[in-house]
């Protein structure tokens, strides 16, 4: 087995880089974009990789606004949402995929719409 070490994976056009076995057959893709960030009060994203902001709509309502474009709306969302006692889950609101953003909702475990000190979304395509 050999290890591939580097500083830096490009891809030679504008798609990402695709993962593939070595029959040539594609296994996976890289993580597009994801946040991590505080839902309460002023929002404020911790750590992102192509986030360029958070838009906070109203109680447990956010659009994550991608820095770069995605190809298209039809990737894949992961999410959890918590506060330091409590966990809970990220309900995605599936109208409001595009390229460009993706508007979703948190709610706590009575199915109501809650702001989330801790907030984590990460987009695969």
């Amino acid at each position: 087995m050999s290890s591939l070490q580097v500083d830096n994976i490009q891809s030679y056009n504008a798609n990402p880089p695709v993962i593939k076995s070595s029959s040539g057959a594609e296994v996976g893709t890289f993580c597009r974009a994801w946040v991590n960030f505080n839902g309460t009060g002023t929002v404020a994203i911790r750590a992102s990789f192509n986030v360029s902001s958070i838009t906070d709509n109203g109680v447990g309502d956010y659009t994550m606004n991608f820095t770069t474009a995605l190809v298209d709306a039809n990737y894949s969302v992961s999410g959890l949402s918590r506060t330091p006692a409590v966990a809970s889950g990220i309900s995605l609101q599936p109208e409001t995929y595009n390229s460009s953003s993706l508007r979703f909702a948190t709610y706590n475990n009575q199915f109501n719409a809650t702001d989330f000190t801790y907030a984590h979304v990460a987009i695969f395509r």
